[in-house]
């Protein structure tokens, strides 16, 4: 989870300013926790909690009301009667991360990305964004290799991932959509030699960065068995308190 959170800090510094190099400085002055994390810590809670997944995100959600939400998701934390949009947008993928550390079985972990995700983005395409990056967590973390890996999410929900990321940079743009933003991260994992590289990979595409830098971050830290203890350290410093202590009670139940 905090390789998750890392990515989505590196990466805040260059949504809306791609870069198409892996050569920058990991931690900018500038780089802030976004919508990314926030969401990401509020599925965590839920599961610590037992919370349904719609109470902790709107309650922690509220809590950072200038976190880059997106128009509709911002309108839906704030609605009296809160109802999925049919989004396909990757806000259901970014947050998920957590289910991939936390549940033992693919079966769970597919049925409870999908309760993730359709509290808001019920558009198949979002569920299947949020599954995708679940299992793969999931995958990374219990041993398979990138060959597995890479065909098991294939075969799954049809991504292209027989791509690298140097093929792709050239022509990628910013894109929201699961469907053209997910399979991209999940190749800056694949592509990667360390959990460094996975996130200087999804950086350098120049799309939506902090987001596949936290996709790419999540996986990365479940397959090479963690985040630099330095990195960890500058995390714990850019969160707020309440923030790290969900991640760290998680962590420690689930790393």
């Amino acid at each position: 989870m905090i390789g998750a959170i890392a990515g989505d800090i590196i990466g805040s510094v260059y949504e809306g300013r791609p870069i198409k190099t892996k050569t920058f400085p990991l931690f900018s002055p500038r780089a802030v926790f976004t919508d990314d994390t926030v969401l990401t810590v509020a599925v965590a809670d839920a599961i610590l909690s037992g919370t349904p997944y719609i109470e902790s995100i709107r309650r922690i959600g509220r809590q950072y009301p200038h976190a880059g939400y997106g128009g509709s998701f911002f309108r839906w934390l704030h609605a009296e009667n809160p109802r999925p949009y049919n989004s396909w947008g990757n806000g259901s993928a970014m947050r998920v991360s957590p289910v991939g550390f936390a549940f033992s079985t693919e079966a769970a972990v597919l049925q409870q990305a999908r309760l993730t995700a359709e509290i808001t983005h019920n558009h198949p395409e979002g569920i299947k964004g949020a599954q995708a990056v679940a299992l793969a967590v999931f995958l990374a973390g219990t041993g398979r290799g990138k060959a597995d890996i890479r065909a098991s999410i294939a075969d799954r929900f049809g991504y292209d991932l027989d791509r690298t990321v140097d093929e792709i940079r050239p022509a990628y743009t910013f894109d929201v959509s699961c469907q053209g933003s997910v399979p991209e991260a999940i190749i800056a994992f694949l592509d990667s030699s360390t959990y460094e590289d996975a996130v200087r990979n999804a950086v350098s595409l120049g799309g939506d960065s902090d987001t596949q830098a936290c996709i790419a971050g999540a996986v990365a830290e479940a397959f090479y068995g963690g985040v630099p203890l330095e990195i960890r350290n500058t995390v714990k410093t850019l969160l707020t308190p309440d923030l790290w202590a969900v991640t760290e009670a998680f962590c420690e139940r689930y790393g």
